[in-house]
């Protein structure tokens, strides 16, 4: 999202802990600035539940957001696999019904 200047087109002002930083980055500006909002918010919401400086608030923040990150994509690949697993199930009852009506097929041609 954020990074590699050569990619980039969108330069968006945001204010993170009180202090305004420009950010480069291909999403819209709405959408960094939703970005830039809840990182605010998680480092607001240190300070206040932990009394720790803004620096220290920055850093238990992010450890959230990435213990956040992981746990999501945990249950994405458990969702992911769960698709899967119908997906499967539902190819091998089409197979099964496939092949039952072939042979009702068979079985009435025979009468």
């Amino acid at each position: 999202m954020f990074g590699r200047l050569y990619e980039m087109k969108n330069r968006v002002t945001v204010t993170i802990a009180q202090r305004e930083y420009t950010l480069i980055s291909e999403e819209g500006e709405s959408y960094v600035e939703k970005v830039a909002s809840y990182v605010n918010g998680q480092i607001q919401e240190t300070m206040r539940n932990a009394g720790v400086s803004a620096v220290d608030s920055a850093v238990l923040a992010a450890a959230n957001i990435a213990d956040s990150y992981f746990k999501e994509m945990e249950a994405s690949e458990r969702l992911r696999r769960q698709l899967k697993e119908a997906l499967d199930e539902s190819a091998q009852m089409k197979a099964d019904l496939s092949e039952a009506k072939r042979e009702i097929f068979r079985l009435s041609s025979k009468k």
